[in-house]
């Protein structure tokens, strides 16, 4: 009993003194940690850009935030082809701001405008945007109402148009939903056309082509419903955008007034942490006229060019009523840059009753956009279709 005790009393020494010969190498393993620890804490500095990445953000800066004097790209209609122009950007309130800016392309487009924006009304729910200006168009071409046209068929036409607008957006809540009224007074000066093709009147004439050398007056009025959950508009990888908007064109010499309905239907999906995005739009647009009413050729919906049809001309096929479709597989290169590879398709009817996926015109490409958190200042893609190649310059997103 003895012998047990003792042999008890010697396996608890060692183990003590095991224990004691271990805490203090622990507690130095732990210190050293923390002196680790420590000195990295005070190396510790904010990431410094390269050279490279320095530009990348003020050039972003500069084209998608703004500054007072600006860059600014947009064409005074589809089609003009490349566009320069500059805008000066004057703030009368923390958020309010005036903005003047012009555009020119090397076909003689020009455009020149004023917009005042309130983005911040009724707590942050409402955006008012009032624009007045004045642009022109040289060469926009006209193939014929419907499908069965073709390229040999062009003509080209102008126009001149002074305009006036007030747009509010409304979102009561956080859900998404969007209410959209607006107002604008316009007059389309229809203008013979200049390029290599003939000019229409060459063409056509006032009985054959409705509003041919017109010039119409509208008061047009829009009204739009919608759930919009994209983080923005000018650029985005998820949330979708369903919605209907109302158009009424009053003519006062009811000569050409109709009304339209577009339905829009866009959707993002984020796959792989956002890294891939694959996106989806379905755009539908009908139009109706009074008893004996007529739409002038040059306001037909249409699909065609850089932002529908990508792979045909700009405003390729027109009529009462038209379809679009389109799919894109999106991959973000970097924070700044984004690679795209699109499949458009659509299709223009006299009846809406024909608006079906039957005898849809189709196209391929690949683009790429240089983007910012809200906006895509600079879209350049190669479309592919049945008649050749197209290359778009654009200076928004498709959708």
């Amino acid at each position: 009993m003895k012998r047990r005790v003792a042999g008890l009393a010697i396996v608890i020494q060692f183990t003590a003194t095991l224990a004691g010969a271990q805490e203090p190498e622990a507690t130095t393993r732990s210190a050293v940690i923390e002196q680790e620890q420590a000195q990295k804490a005070k190396e510790l500095h904010p990431y410094v850009p390269n050279k490279a990445e320095r530009y990348v953000n003020y050039a972003e800066t500069v084209l998608t935030t703004g500054l007072n004097i600006h860059p600014f790209f947009e064409s005074a209609y589809s089609g003009g082809g490349f566009t320069l122009g500059a805008g000066y950007r004057k703030y009368t309130g923390a958020y309010e701001n005036v903005d003047v800016r012009g555009s020119i392309t090397p076909s003689g487009y020009k455009r020149i405008e004023t917009e005042f924006i309130a983005p911040r009304l009724f707590d942050r729910r409402g955006f008012l945007s009032v624009i007045g200006g004045w642009r022109e168009a040289t060469e926009v071409g006209y193939y014929g109402s419907g499908m069965s046209n073709s390229v040999e068929d062009q003509a080209n036409y102008g126009f001149k148009q002074p305009y006036a607008s007030a747009t509010l957006d409304f979102r009561p809540g956080r859900r998404g939903l969007l209410l959209r009224g607006a107002v604008e007074a316009t007059e389309w000066q229809q203008t013979p056309g200049s390029g290599s093709a003939p000019s229409v009147e060459d063409v056509y004439t006032t009985e054959t082509l409705p509003g041919l050398g017109a010039s119409v007056a509208y008061l047009h009025s829009t009204a739009a419903l919608a759930l919009d959950t994209r983080p923005a508009a000018g650029y985005a990888r998820r949330g979708g955008y369903y919605g209907v908007t109302f158009h009424s064109f009053a003519d006062p010499d009811a000569a050409f007034g109709f009304s339209q309905v577009d339905y829009e239907v866009l959707q993002h999906v984020p796959l792989v942490r956002d890294a891939w995005v694959l996106s989806f739009r379905g755009h539908v647009s009908t139009t109706t006229t009074g008893s004996g009413g007529a739409i002038p050729f040059f306001m037909l919906p249409s699909v065609g060019g850089g932002s529908s049809l990508r792979g045909f001309s700009s405003w390729r096929f027109r009529d009462r009523n038209s379809l679009l479709l389109q799919a894109e597989w999106r991959v973000m290169v970097n924070r700044f840059l984004d690679m795209a590879l699109f499949s458009d398709a659509g299709k223009v009817t006299a009846h809406s009753s024909d608006l079906s996926l039957a005898d849809l015109k189709a196209d391929v490409g690949v683009g790429f956009r240089f983007h910012g958190p809200t906006a895509t200042p600079l879209r350049v893609e190669l479309a592919k279709s049945a008649e050749g190649f197209r290359i778009v310059w654009a200076a928004s997103a498709v959708f």
